[in-house]
């Protein structure tokens, strides 16, 4: 009988890695231990994730919420409005026949056609003169400036979708009668003095004087209406030798504008509607991507930082974790744990609490989300991988949070960290 016990004669690293193999059950039920041991600092280490994630998932949420709404704006502005012109071809001939080519009366021939909401025509008055609003230049008064004045038809103000804060615009029968009147921007109103017309204000354009009967304040297609002065093509024709109308301004019904382009020369000159270049929207969907693209990148930095502010703090509580165990990774590590278990022990723990502010955040990012678009009346709108993405992306945060302390644990030394320990 061999009473001498049977000798390993494998190398010694070998037989040490052995006796201190750590299993994967063993390691989770570490990481609860470890986690739940501190519930109150495991709690506030989460909230750095639920806080960085849920402002991830809030603004790229509302971003493209928001960006959609500003895109539907955009869409249906732009492709409700087409512009009729007279072909350029040079020479004196081609002028005298665009200069009839274009009616002043486009309203009676556009509005009948399915799709147009409203349509109107519109010239510049070149060389008008001066306006004031008194006979002659008073140095106490408002003095004489020269300002853009825009002969039109009766709807080109709606076709612009300008809005009257006072009076009212022109009609037909201004037009016929050739009633001086005038319509005044908001802007040069309060240079001019103008508050009202109840009374009726007097302007003079040159040497013309008419009577403003309404003040633009508002105006989505063009701005520099609220600069401008608008009076009757009729007045046009008769006072500033305006002849035809440069340009014809459509609004149309979202959709139709390019059956209204297709359409509205041959409605305007009907015995020569080559004479005329239509201007259609073109389909925005580049424009469309570029201003959601904004939009996205912008939201995106903003919850990449609140993110990146997250992962600090838990990295922060990670690593006064590690320093209050000092002892516990000392005693560990003198029964025979490794540094690797030791190292990912705490990145377990640090990814665990990522994952669970991962999930608790895109709950919370998702619920501000549709409380937002409630009270603004939006549709909201979310990407569906986003609260899928969220637990993968906490718990790859908390990973990399937990890098640092995890190796600032696995180089304790065991005497070291027992004697730091007592």
């Amino acid at each position: 009988m061999n009473l001498h016990p049977r000798r390993d004669s494998r190398p010694r690293n070998q037989r040490h890695r052995r006796r201190s193999k750590l299993r994967l059950f063993d390691l989770l039920d570490e990481t609860l231990a470890g986690i739940f041991a501190r519930p109150a600092r495991a709690l506030l280490t989460t909230v750095g994730t639920v806080l960085g994630l849920a402002s991830l998932v809030a603004t790229l949420g509302i971003s493209r919420t928001s960006g959609s709404q500003i895109v539907d704006r955009f869409n249906e502005l732009q492709a409700t409005q087409v512009t009729v012109k007279v072909r350029s071809s040079g020479g004196d001939q081609a002028n005298q026949q665009g200069a009839t080519a274009l009616p002043w009366n486009v309203e009676g021939r556009l509005d009948q056609l399915n799709g147009v909401v409203a349509a109107g025509a519109v010239a510049d008055v070149s060389n008008p003169g001066g306006v004031r609003t008194v006979p002659v230049i008073d140095p106490t008064a408002v003095l004489e400036k020269t300002v853009p004045v825009l002969a039109t038809s009766s709807g080109y103000l709606a076709a612009i979708r300008g809005h009257i804060a006072t009076g009212k615009m022109f009609d037909d029968g201004h037009i016929q009668r050739s009633d001086r009147v005038a319509v005044v921007g908001a802007d040069l109103a309060d240079e001019l003095g103008i508050t009202d017309v109840d009374n009726q204000p007097g302007i003079y354009i040159g040497d013309e004087l008419l009577v403003v009967i309404g003040i633009v304040d508002q105006s989505s297609r063009d701005q520099g209406v609220l600069g401008s002065i608008l009076i009757p093509s009729s007045v046009a024709e008769e006072r500033f030798d305006v002849v035809k109308p440069e340009r014809v301004i459509i609004e149309t019904e979202l959709g139709a504008a390019g059956l209204i382009a297709r359409q509205a020369a041959t409605a305007l000159n009907p015995n020569d509607p080559s004479a005329l270049t239509v201007s259609a929207p073109a389909e925005p969907t580049r424009q469309r991507d570029a201003v959601q693209n904004d939009v996205n990148g912008l939201f995106i930095l903003l919850g990449l930082i609140s993110l990146a502010v997250g992962a600090i703090g838990i990295a922060n509580v990670t690593l006064v974790t590690v320093m209050e165990r000092t002892g516990e990774i000392g005693l560990r590590r003198a029964l025979g744990a490794r540094r690797r278990h030791i190292a990912g022990q705490i990145l377990c723990e640090s990814a665990a609490m990522g994952m669970v502010g991962g999930i608790v955040g895109a709950t919370a990012g998702i619920i501000v989300v549709v409380v937002v678009s409630a009270q603004r009346n939006w549709t909201p709108l979310l990407d569906p991988w986003l609260p899928f993405a969220a637990p993968p992306v906490g718990m790859f945060v908390g990973l990399i949070a937990g890098l640092y302390p995890s190796i600032r644990a696995a180089q304790m030394e065991p005497v070291e960290a027992l004697r730091a320990g007592l």
